[in-house]
């Protein structure tokens, strides 16, 4: 397999960096959960299980200051607060649910391998790609 990029220090930060955001746990949950359309906090934090207050908001202000969700207040008593994702928001959402039904697809081969690996065999099989 070849290289098929240049390497540039700057774009493996910047990588780095937004890989790190959209791939942790509770953003990943976030996202798809509000891909189902406008959540307020408490919604959220019941929707995802295990989150705590602190990194729920934690997480959704990461992903606002990312431009991946939008907070918005509404004026009323007490005052109504709904997250939402943006257009960028969504595409990310594409590309989770791509990864998640590679995961589901390559579920039974991944436990395989595993299992080989801690049997003290080769995790992968030669295939024909390399």
């Amino acid at each position: 397999m070849s290289p098929s990029h240049i390497h540039v220090p700057t774009n493996c930060h910047t990588v780095t960096e937004i890989l790190s955001r959209v791939g942790d746990k509770w953003s990943v949950q976030v996202v798809v959960r509000l891909g189902e359309g406008p959540k307020r906090f408490n919604e959220l934090r019941r929707m995802v299980e295990g989150v705590s207050q602190r990194m729920l908001t934690l997480t959704l202000r990461g992903l606002e200051r990312d431009g991946l969700v939008t907070r918005t207040v509404y004026p009323t008593i007490p005052p109504r607060v709904e997250y939402q994702l943006t257009g960028l928001g969504c595409s990310l959402l594409k590309t989770v649910r791509a990864l998640g039904a590679w995961a589901i697809e390559n579920r039974d081969e991944i436990l395989e391998a595993r299992r080989r690996f801690d049997e003290g065999g080769d995790p992968a099989p030669q295939s024909d790609a390399a």
